[in-house]
């Protein structure tokens, strides 16, 4: 029998509750729901939306931002895809598309409110979350604060096993720079957490 977490999966990934507003947007494109979760799963990355490469390939991170998440996180290729330890549950499941400037849409946040505290329901063991994103951060979060003041405030969000980080993109690069202890202070402790939550030595 399929469990629980496996049939969640199957329903999302035939989810087609956007495609009108996917087809209006200025890639007319048609929904492709990625879903990446397995029951087990310790650690969750929340993220925001597939971009366009993650739509072609049916593969959540296959971009520079994914380069850029693993390597924060240390984790190597075959072991942030393996979805019995790692889940990456998107704001939003499919692509939202480009606006008529070539600019990224927001999550639509009709998927948020379909489908994400039944995914978080179906996976109980996790115990670290990443929260990649303005979107995220508020989901898992919760209140206003600005993104890089809720980044500034990592440690009181991880002792509760959620770590909030920008979103990987190149567009953080600047952000990067002027922030130094990002990587000197904070990748250090989650690549720790993130260790001992999957049992590694």
């Amino acid at each position: 029998m399929t469990d629980p977490a496996s049939r969640l999966a199957n329903d999302i990934g035939a989810c087609a509750l956007c495609a009108a507003r996917f087809a209006a947007t200025a890639t007319a494109h048609v929904p492709r729901p990625v879903a990446w979760f397995a029951p087990g799963a310790r650690i969750l990355v929340a993220g925001q939306a597939p971009g366009a490469r993650v739509h072609a390939s049916g593969r959540p991170f296959t971009d520079a931002s994914g380069d850029r998440l693993r390597d924060w996180t240390g984790l190597a290729e075959e072991v942030f895809y393996d979805r019995s330890r790692i889940a990456i549950v998107p704001m939003a499941f499919c692509f939202p598309g480009y606006d008529a400037k070539g600019s990224d849409l927001p999550p639509p946040p009709l998927c948020a409110a379909t489908w994400r505290a039944r995914v978080m329901q179906a996976l109980p063991e996790v115990r670290v979350t990443l929260a990649v994103g303005g979107a995220a951060m508020r989901w898992h979060i919760g209140g206003k604060e600005p993104v890089a003041a809720t980044v500034a405030n990592w440690r009181d969000h991880a002792a509760r096993g959620i770590w909030p980080l920008p979103h990987p993109s190149w567009r953080n690069t600047g952000w990067l720079k002027r922030n130094p202890w990002f990587a000197a202070e904070l990748l250090p402790e989650l690549r720790d957490a993130i260790r001992s939550t999957l049992g590694a030595p």
